[in-house]
């Protein structure tokens, strides 16, 4: 059992002011496997007074200082990786070879990728007689979910220690482990008292008095979208930046010339990977209409293929994080049937021979259609939206025709093929032929799906003001 009920203040382990404990449930037991305390706007007061207090120090730090830092917080990483790994299996479920090599080590690939782009980054530059410079923003919120829980807290805490910035972390309520134990590595490495602070607690009360906060300069949130409308409004009043990271129903064009089989394996495999809890996951594969049967009969190969079931066991996938995640995802499953979808594999209830957990059966809809619930709702679960095509060009309509503009995906045998239909996708991030991810590619979203960047150099922009010195050299005699 966790007892994780302090906060961590200007740079001190602390009671909350009012103390309200909060049972953590592991997904794959539906048991309780920790306490920690809810927040109050008191508590939001007390952390955002101490990073407004270290901020003139902090901000005034040397870049070797600040390298200095970072490093010392890698290693200490690095150090303790396995019981992140180990408290990321235990918040939210996940398989242990996914948090041992995928969850855990995100964490160590931000740190390094910061670390390279601070050495060189360009504060200054000079444009005729105007010196411009890069200078922190100030105090930033930092509002992170539960589905990648480290992954999310290092590309927004880490490029924020880069440039100099003070802040207070947010982490979820319902997955906040692997933010305590990020904590006290920060402690042991030696960032100063203030500089970090973080604060549990729920969307409505903690993140509300983050987001709405007048000495917090930026808010910076991932998360659903209409979680992300409500953290804008509550900025709006301040007129602080808001840098958002929403959601997504991602396009996966899987063109006439791809390798098909090759293409629906991996299309599943990735749409089932963190049990469909990824926002930029494929959600909507769409497919040549000539080749719909052949895509149903590699889909449901495929499926076979994927193994719900507990840490610790042969498992492919794990839990989904909650009650309230499997009930939406069970509801949306039943939807896509009742609306006319062809369902391939899966279905509503739990995978054969799991009664305990959270568990949703790897499912896969065909026949869908562009107003299907199921091809316009982000479901966040382990459901794949079959669509087809006639052509390229209903392909690319099909495939933009949605609020969200966070990923997509292309599938070709012809690399010139597919950087053609890729320029035509209006998404943020777009991977072709299943490229892995890229540690300096930036990060966001167009449309719903958000705003700014995050992840490498660009995610340092985030987090700075840009200063105009007319006149800092005299203009020739």
């Amino acid at each position: 059992m966790r007892d994780y009920r302090k906060f961590y203040i200007n740079g001190e382990w602390v009671d909350p002011v009012a103390p309200k404990v909060l049972d953590v449930i592991n997904p794959a037991t539906e048991k309780v496997a920790g306490v920690i305390n809810l927040g109050s706007e008191a508590d939001v007061d007390a952390a955002v007074a101490a990073a407004r207090q270290a901020f003139p120090s902090f901000s005034s730090t040397t870049r070797e200082e600040r390298l200095a830092l970072l490093k010392a917080i890698a290693a200490e990483y690095k150090r303790r990786i396995d019981e992140v790994a180990a408290a990321i299996t235990e918040e939210m479920g996940a398989p242990d070879w996914l948090a041992a090599s995928a969850q855990a080590p995100i964490g160590a690939a931000h740190l390094a990728t910061a670390i390279k782009a601070l050495e060189n980054f360009p504060f200054e530059e000079l444009k005729g007689t105007t010196l411009i410079t890069k200078e922190p923003i100030g105090v930033c919120a930092l509002i992170t979910p539960w589905n990648w829980p480290i992954n999310q807290i290092a590309c927004k805490v880490v490029p924020a220690l880069a440039v100099g910035c003070t802040m207070v972390l947010k982490p979820s309520e319902i997955a906040p482990f692997s933010a305590r134990l990020w904590t006290e590595i920060l402690d042991a490495a030696g960032v100063p008292a203030g500089v970090f602070n973080l604060v549990n607690g729920d969307g409505p009360t903690v993140g509300s008095a983050l987001s709405r906060h007048p000495d917090v300069d930026l808010v910076s949130f991932t998360g659903s979208t209409r979680a992300g409308i409500e953290v804008a409004r509550d900025a709006a009043a301040t007129v602080k930046r808001v840098h958002q990271e929403l959601g997504g129903k991602s396009p996966n064009i899987i063109l006439a010339d791809a390798d098909l089989q090759d293409a629906v394996k991996r299309g599943v495999k990735s749409i089932m990977t963190n049990s469909g809890q990824t926002c930029t996951a494929p959600t909507r594969m769409l497919v040549p209409s000539s080749m719909a049967e052949e895509v149903k009969q590699l889909a449901r190969a495929a499926v076979e293929e994927i193994v719900a079931g507990p840490p610790g066991s042969n498992a492919t996938i794990g839990p989904v994080v909650s009650k309230a995640q499997w009930d939406k995802i069970q509801s949306l499953i039943q939807i896509g049937m009742d609306e006319g979808a062809s369902l391939v594999a899966g279905g509503i209830g739990r995978p054969e021979g799991l009664d305990q957990g959270y568990y949703v059966k790897p499912t896969v809809f065909a026949d869908v259609t562009p107003d299907m619930t199921i091809a316009r709702e982000e479901i966040f679960g382990p459901v794949l939206a079959i669509m087809n095509y006639d052509d390229e060009a209903e392909a690319i309509r099909i495939a933009n025709d949605t609020p969200y503009g966070l990923a997509g995906y292309v599938q070709s045998g012809d690399l010139n093929h597919a950087r053609k239909v890729m320029r035509q996708i209006r998404a943020g991030q777009i991977y072709i032929n299943d490229a892995p991810p890229d540690f300096n590619a930036p990060f966001g979203g167009y449309k719903m799906s958000g705003n700014g960047r995050e992840w490498g150099e660009l995610a340092f922009q985030e987090f700075l003001e840009t200063k105009a010195a007319i006149g800092f050299e005299p203009r020739p005699a």
